[in-house]
């Protein structure tokens, strides 16, 4: 059996898978990973070029869009390896991180996912650790929670030197334990994006898997490649994302006080900026995309949540 897989979803970023498979080549050779690629109907000939350029890497396929979660467990069905790894197009991998996180899991066989810190281009810190999302995470400012109170809601804020117990880590570049894995199933295909990874971390949790952030091991995140094509469909997905959440974990008290606190949230939002920008005359660009899209999202509420809105194709959409 193989040491690891990668596996790796695209979607219209030809140029990062491009480069993400060559840092792959260069920097992972003393593993000798089986790689998997998933290409979720891009237009931009991704397909084409992992054929013509990496033969050996194993190509999937799809006319349409599967979503991240339908899409890596087709890669998973494929995966021999005894560790996966997520991994993000708009990554590169330096030469020993991975090599350190599988050392890292192997050290504790109670660790059932491991994530390192992710970096932006400038080598500044990104958020790679995720706190279960509750009433409050959502109701009011994650930053301010992760400043308040870090070590409940631990971020990039922290500098840490040693592994630490978390409640999910960023789905950018995850690695998973073949044994949990087979033990929780895959990922859950209700989300087409955003939260299917802390969805598995807390199910990997309910089953007594560890889940662990390793901050001595970075990677590159060039972050959003993807969902940035198309901002106002991937927020609402995310959106809808949220919603599944709370729907499965929480259930439909909790999730409609959040469906409520959030509308309001979003309301009060869209007059700020609206406040703001008549009194700039829109100057600033940012404060007329931030209106346009919280008005679109206001108003997708306002519709009933309607499931063809986002990204997820209309004959594979969920009720919300």
């Amino acid at each position: 059996m193989t040491l690891l897989s990668v596996l790796i979803v695209n979607w219209n970023t030809r140029d990062d898978l491009r480069e993400c498979l060559r840092s792959i080549g260069e920097n992972l050779t003393s593993l000798r990973p089986q790689v998997i690629v998933v290409d979720n109907g891009s237009r931009d000939g991704s397909a084409a070029m992992v054929s013509c350029e990496f033969p050996a890497v194993t190509l999937l396929s799809s006319p349409t869009n599967l979503g991240f979660a339908r899409a890596n467990n087709r890669a998973l069905q494929q995966a021999s390896g005894d560790f996966l790894l997520l991994l993000n197009p708009d990554t590169r991998v330096g030469k020993g991180a991975i090599e350190g996180l599988i050392e890292t899991m192997a050290a504790d066989p109670a660790v059932g996912i491991a994530g390192l810190q992710l970096l932006n281009s400038d080598g500044s810190k990104q958020n790679s650790i995720s706190s279960d999302p509750s009433l409050l995470t959502e109701l009011t400012n994650k930053s301010l929670l992760r400043m308040l109170f870090p070590r409940k809601y631990p971020g990039k804020e922290l500098d840490l030197t040693r592994p630490i117990d978390v409640d999910a880590v960023i789905g950018a570049c995850m690695l998973v334990r073949r044994k949990a894995f087979e033990e929780v199933g895959p990922l859950d295909e209700d989300y087409f994006l955003f939260l299917e990874e802390t969805d598995w971390c807390r199910r990997m949790r309910r089953k007594g898997w560890k889940v662990v952030h390793d901050p001595r091991f970075t990677v590159l995140h060039l972050q959003g490649k993807s969902a940035g094509q198309v901002p106002t469909a991937a927020r609402t997905e995310y959106w809808k994302s949220r919603y599944r959440f709370f729907q499965k974990h929480y259930g439909p008290g909790v999730h409609a006080t959040l469906k409520a606190g959030l509308i309001l949230k979003l309301a009060g939002s869209c007059l700020v900026n609206t406040v703001l920008g008549l009194a700039t005359g829109f100057l600033h660009s940012k404060t007329r995309q931030r209106l346009f899209l919280n008005l679109r999202l206001l108003e997708w509420h306002l519709r009933g949540c309607p499931p063809d809105w986002g990204l997820r194709p209309p004959q594979s959409s969920h009720s919300l």
